[in-house]
């Protein structure tokens, strides 16, 4: 497969994160079980065999994820985006140089390549009450002051796809936009936090309510420094459960991890209480985005922490049994 590139020198938000700066460049990403989204596999290059077309050819792409397969673009569209946004003049080659990805991406989002364009301005100070509002908790928000966004024009594409989600009870469509957020930042988070080896985020905690954390464990109370350290990470903030395990522990399995945690800890123990900012939708708090949260302890403790009892093996059936009793089961006609 041939692809065009562009030859224009790259252009980068000075307010934008920058990845190369913060993930090592031999980093590889887990794969995915599956990378045919929604079974589509019919993607066209949408002209970007025959022009430098690569930053216009993905917002098409993006386009056939967001419809799940339902729209693709014809090339004349593509095209016309091309040389909208980019100044290709359709015949000249010399007009040929591809597209600064900070720049389609800037027009996509102001000037709709699939959807809607709402303008408007807001007034510093000016707030109205909103609510009950269904949101991502699975619960109706309570009423409280928002800023109002005054909408002045609001223009579309033709056949424009209005880009929404819809909430309730989880898991809803938002907690895959989650756990892609989880994988995304796990490498950032690492970089200030090594000893973390991999994080979850249940859907039953709607992203603010649980994490689940395991460790390379190397001193005493290292798990109390982890939960810590998260509730001082941006958003993680709102972290209103913080589960810490050792490495050896599966996060993405949660029965595995509640197995383990309901056994490794003494409550009074290990179990950590403290104050601080909440997320707003948090109706139970006691007061509007202030209240507590929890960390568990749940790794293994050492004698450096206090504790002197021998600390147990997990049951594990040796593989003579294993290989014995599958031929038992074979033998048996249940194999």
């Amino acid at each position: 497969m041939n692809l065009m590139l562009g030859k224009k020198n790259a252009k980068f938000n000075p307010y934008a994160l920058r990845m190369t700066k913060y993930v090592d460049v031999a980093y590889v990403p887990p794969a995915f079980a599956d990378n045919t989204p929604y079974g589509f596999t019919n993607w066209g290059m949408m002209l970007n065999d025959l022009l430098g077309i690569c930053t216009i050819a993905a917002c098409g792409h993006a386009l056939q994820v967001f419809t799940k397969g339902a729209i693709t673009e014809p090339d004349v569209t593509v095209a016309s985006y091309y040389s909208k946004w980019c100044g290709y003049v359709v015949g000249d080659p010399a007009t040929d140089q591809g597209g600064n990805e900070e720049t389609v991406l800037s027009n996509w989002k102001t000037q709709g390549f699939a959807g809607h364009v709402l303008e408007g301005y807001v007034e510093i100070g000016e707030q109205r009450t909103e609510g009950p509002f269904g949101d991502h908790t699975g619960f109706y928000s309570l009423e409280d002051e928002y800023p109002v966004f005054h909408v002045t024009c609001v223009t579309h594409r033709k056949h424009p796809i209005y880009a929404t989600t819809i909430v309730g009870p989880p898991p809803m469509e938002d907690f895959y936009m989650g756990k892609a957020i989880e994988r995304i930042f796990l490498p950032l988070m690492r970089l200030q936090l090594p000893e973390i080896r991999d994080i979850s985020m249940p859907a039953e905690g709607v992203f603010h309510n649980l994490i689940l954390v395991s460790i390379r464990k190397s001193y005493p109370l290292h798990a109390r420094k982890v939960m810590h350290a998260i509730w001082g990470l941006g958003q993680a903030m709102f972290s209103k459960c913080i589960v810490v395990v050792d490495e050896d522990v599966d996060v993405q399995n949660v029965s595995e991890v509640a197995w383990k945690a309901l056994n490794n800890i003494d409550p009074e123990r290990d179990i950590q209480f403290v104050l601080g900012p909440v997320d707003s939708l948090d109706h139970s708090s006691r007061l509007p985005n202030y209240g507590s949260k929890m960390g568990i302890d749940a790794t293994r403790k050492w004698k450096e922490e206090g504790f002197v009892r021998p600390w147990p093996d997990v049951i594990e059936m040796p593989d003579e049994v294993k290989q014995r009793v599958n031929q038992l089961w074979k033998k048996a006609g249940l194999g």
